[in-house]
This record gives C-alpha cells, structure tokens and sequence, in this order.
C-alpha cells in the first residue's frame, strides 16, 4: 500500500501557513511510509520529541484499480471510497525542512501520521467534489472544508500522479486541508465527519 498526500491543495490554508493564495503550478505530492497509517479506532502516540503537531483534517479516496499513466477523464473509475482522514504534521520540523529546501519526509510521514476513518462508497454522493467535511476536538468543531474548493480536482491529482507512481488497489490518496489547522493534545479526542456521517473517531495519548 502506498500512501499518497497532497499539500497547499486549498487556497485559504497555503494563506493560512504561506501568506499566499497562490494555486501551484502543478499538485504538491509527498508520501508516507506505511508505518505513518493509522486504522480506525487506534489511538494516536503524540511524539513529543517531535515538537508542535497539528491536525489537517482530509477527504481521503481509495484506489480501487492498477493504473499507469490514467487520463484524467478515466480517473473516476480508479477509485471506489472516500473518507476522512488526519494528516498529522510535525509542524516545527515542517517550518525547518521548508526554510531549508529540504523534503517533508520526516515532519509528514513519522508513525501514525495518517490516521484514516471508515470507508463510505463513493456512490453515497452525489459529486466528489462538492462534499463538505469537518473535525470536531472534543465535541467543539476545529476545522472546516468543502472539497469544492480544491485547488487540484480528485481526478486531476490520480492522472497526475499516475503519470511518476503505477497506482495500485489498495493506495490511498489524501487530498489536501482546508484553512484550520492546528495542535492536538493528550487526552483530545477527535470526530471526523463526511457531511453529517461521522466516519472517524480516536483519542491522543
């Protein structure tokens, strides 16, 4: 299983974190090793030795097929689910690697960094890309989104993809955050809703 992410994929959060509302030329893509996937239920280990980490709450979609190099008006048939899922983000190192040139790797991809809720039949909605999901911490809503508003539609980000990476059944894509980010504690915990369907649910430690 490869681990697929999108980042700055949302106007209002690359304001939030870059100043700028700038859409990038082409989608940000970094992965996850899979020792960052963190199933349904588990809880999440904060590593303290790791500085600040912020929650970016995501629509996530499930490859479902192999596909090499997938033009973009056949990409809706490589993926069959969607939900929401946590890109956890060690986000002093994140500050540090960027100041730097330097990847992601680290302050994206560290141990249960990709916290992943349940899978819900993409046939459940009416359009991909006008679902609108939220993270509440501790039964206070925290962050926001409609994946209208992406600056790379699902299926732009699998062609392109797909066109470095043979997507495989079972990967996992991570589409990007809407504006909201911010830390979690010990003893949070969190509920992930795709419209008015919880579909994730754990606590830190």
């Amino acid at each position: 299983m490869k681990i697929f992410a999108i980042g700055m994929n949302y106007a209002a959060h690359n304001q939030e974190l870059h100043g700028t509302l700038k859409r990038p030329d082409d989608p940000v893509i970094f992965t996850k090793a899979d020792s960052a996937f963190l199933n349904q239920g588990k809880p999440f280990f904060i590593p303290d030795h790791l500085g600040r980490i912020d929650y970016e709450t995501e629509v996530v979609v499930r490859i479902c097929r192999l596909g090499k190099n997938i033009p973009e008006r056949f990409a809706h048939r490589y993926y069959d689910a969607v939900t929401v899922g946590i890109d956890f983000t060690a986000r002093d190192l994140q500050k540090k690697a960027s100041e730097a040139g330097q990847p992601w790797t680290i302050c994206k991809g560290f141990d249960g960094s990709a916290a992943i809720g349940e899978w819900v039949p993409k046939e459940k909605f009416l359009d991909i890309q006008a679902i609108h999901f939220h993270l509440d911490i501790n039964g206070n809503t925290v962050q926001e989104g409609c994946t209208s508003d992406m600056l790379y539609r699902v299926d732009e980000i699998i062609a392109y993809i797909s066109q470095f990476f043979t997507l495989k059944t079972g990967d996992i894509l991570y589409t990007g955050t809407p504006a909201g980010v911010g830390p979690v504690h010990i003893d949070d915990h969190l509920e992930g809703y795709l419209e008015e369907r919880k579909v994730l649910e754990f606590n830190c430690k």
